[in-house]
């Protein structure tokens, strides 16, 4: 058989190409399958699962872009994800570290007794209400972060636990950053350090790699290839869904939209059993350039079970977003936002295109929430 030939033969129609094989991704790809339709998923990425994806080191399922730990109250979404793993019972407890001193997160009773040695709800309120700082603006809206945290919390929750973690992540002084990147900070006054409030948490006991091996068997998926390149391949397909940057789609026509990104140090401790005694430990003063140490294997020593003598570690490093780099948390703010509408006004003009996930929608989400938003998409399509 001749070359010619051959390509014909192997060229492939596809009810749809899936650009991404992260979580929106695949969970799209298997209800498409779910309903006998043919997909092609792939992923510029050497792997699946996204930012998601896991990979085992050292006999511990090292989370490769950072701690995800999957939480909701939404029970369709429990339901659904727990087709596909078991979880186990892990609660997110973090710690933060400020100089020499450690404080529970988030801020409730056991931070506000270490910050004060009050012992009384009561007590840490006048406390907080004794410190906080009125907006300066005449109709006491906050000009920038700074003045909206102080305006909620107060000096010492502030400037301990919030304006150096946040200066890191975000590489702007608190001053000149917008009151909305924070718009809430809950303050727990109770002695209660589970991070979420949602009803259902835990960590997959076989990684989160394993859960999108599972959705995507069946489907056909290649692994480090661009979108751009299938243009050349021969291959057809009906309808596209895409959850890469809007704006790459549209090769940046209208200019970049902007992100923060990150940059991952892992480090494998060898006959450390115990580095730090916490899955995550954040580091709140902007001296240290990191924001949070990650200890892996607490994600899965649950209930006392011992992973071996050795440990994995992981900092992570916020840094300036530049074109080439990963995207990771959108830039939200005025400008960036009103571009992004310009962006989804281009998108809806497009016959045959779908667009989803974080970068699609230029929004960050959790787990679940692209979970239900995948759904939403496939049952609208059905």
């Amino acid at each position: 058989m001749n070359g010619d030939a051959k390509a014909l033969v192997d060229d492939m129609h596809y009810d749809y190409l899936i650009v991404g094989a992260g979580l929106f991704g695949a969970v799209f790809a298997h209800e498409m399958k779910e309903n006998d339709k043919k997909c092609l998923v792939i992923d510029r990425r050497d792997h699946i699962a996204g930012n998601i994806y896991t990979k085992n080191i050292a006999g511990i399922d090292v989370h490769m872009y950072g701690a995800h730990i999957f939480h909701t109250g939404n029970e369709r979404v429990w339901r659904y994800i727990n087709r596909f793993t078991e979880f186990n019972n892990f609660v997110n407890s973090p710690i933060a570290l400020y100089h020499d001193e450690l404080y529970n997160l988030p801020f409730n009773m056991n931070t506000f007794s270490k910050l004060w040695n009050v012992k009384t709800p009561d007590e840490a309120r006048a406390k907080i209400k004794e410190q906080i700082v009125p907006a300066k603006s005449a109709d006491g809206q906050a000009a920038n972060l700074e003045e909206h945290v102080l305006s909620m919390v107060g000096r010492d929750v502030y400037e301990k636990l919030i304006k150096g973690y946040t200066e890191k992540q975000w590489g702007r002084d608190c001053k000149d950053l917008p009151a909305d990147i924070i718009k809430r900070l809950p303050l727990r006054f109770v002695y209660d350090n589970n991070y979420f409030n949602d009803r259902y948490q835990g960590i997959p006991v076989d990684g989160y790699t394993s859960i999108v091996e599972k959705l995507l068997e069946g489907v056909e998926v290649r692994t480090g290839i661009d979108y751009k390149q299938m243009s050349g391949s021969g291959d057809t397909w009906d309808k596209l869904l895409y959850t890469g940057a809007i704006d790459e789609y549209f090769d940046f026509k209208l200019g970049h939209l902007e992100y923060r990104t990150l940059e991952f140090e892992h480090e494998v401790l060898e006959n450390v059993t115990d580095y730090q005694g916490n899955a995550v430990v954040n580091f709140t003063e902007r001296e240290i350039p990191y924001t949070r140490i990650i200890e892996h294997k607490h994600f899965s020593k649950v209930g006392g079970r011992d992973l071996g003598p050795d440990t994995v570690i992981t900092r992570e490093y916020p840094m300036e977003w530049k074109v080439g780099d990963e995207p990771y948390y959108p830039i939200n703010d005025e400008k960036n936002n009103s571009l992004y509408a310009r962006y989804r006004q281009m998108a809806e003009q497009c016959d045959n295109v779908l667009f989803g996930g974080r970068l699609g929608a230029y929004r960050y989400y959790d787990m679940d929430k692209i979970i239900e938003a995948a759904l939403d998409m496939a049952e609208d399509l059905k």
